[in-house]
C-alpha cells in the first residue's frame, strides 16, 4: 500500500529529530535552526488565509530559512501549518521555480510580498503528500493528534455515519457476534 510506503519513507527522514519537551511547533523550529546551524524564523502572514491561497509558506534564503503561517487560525492549525512546512524543509523540497529569480522579488521585512509572489508556487502532490506526513508523524509522537488506527480511514467514516463513533475505543477488536 503507498500509504504504507510513504509513512516508512517519512518516518526514516525524521528519524532523528527529538521532539522538544513540552512540546512545541516554536521549540522544534528553534532546535532545528541550532541542529542545523541556521537560523528559522516563525512569520505570521499579515492577513488570515482564505481557500484558494496557502496558510503556510517555507523559504529557504541564502542566510537562513522563513517559516511564514496563518497566524489567525486555532493554535492547533497553526501548529499543525508551521510542522507542515517543516515537513518541506527536512524533505529540501524545490519549489516550481527558480529561487533565485523569486527571492529578487521577496522582501522578508514586507510578509505581504512573499505572499504575493509564493501562491503561484505550486508542489507536486508528491511533496505535499511528503509534507502533510511528516506533520502527521511529529504531531502523534508530540501526542497532539491521535496515531491512525484500523477505523480512522473509511471504515471510520461509516462508524460515524452510523452514529456508533464513540462507542468503544479507536483500534478494539468489535465484539464478537452472539
Amino acid at each position: 500500500m503507498r500509504w504504507r510506503r510513504l509513512r516508512r519513507r517519512c518516518q526514516k527522514v525524521i528519524g532523528d529529530i527529538a521532539l522538544p519537551e513540552p512540546f512545541s511547533a516554536q521549540r522544534l523550529c528553534a532546535q532545528l535552526a541550532a541542529d542545523r546551524g541556521r537560523p528559522l524564523r516563525l512569520l505570521t502572514l499579515p492577513t488570515p488565509t482564505v481557500p484558494g491561497t496557502p496558510s503556510g509558506i517555507w523559504l529557504s534564503a541564502e542566510r537562513g530559512d522563513y517559516i511564514f503561517y496563518d497566524g489567525q487560525t486555532s493554535p492547533l492549525h497553526q501548529e499543525h501549518i508551521i510542522v507542515h512546512e517543516i515537513g518541506h524543509m527536512v524533505f529540501d523540497h524545490c519549489s516550481a521555480v527558480d529561487d533565485r529569480r523569486l527571492f529578487r522579488h521577496v522582501d522578508i521585512a514586507d510578509p505581504e510580498s512573499v505572499r504575493r509572489i509564493l501562491p503561484r508556487l505550486r508542489y507536486s502532490d508528491e511533496q505535499e503528500q511528503e509534507a502533510e506526513m511528516i506533520a502527521s508523524l511529529i504531531l502523534e509522537a508530540a501526542g497532539r493528534v491521535p496515531a491512525p488506527t484500523a477505523l480512522s480511514g473509511m471504515l471510520g467514516g461509516l462508524e460515524s455515519a452510523m452514529g456508533l463513533r464513540g462507542l468503544r475505543h479507536p483500534g478494539a477488536a468489535c465484539p464478537p457476534r452472539s
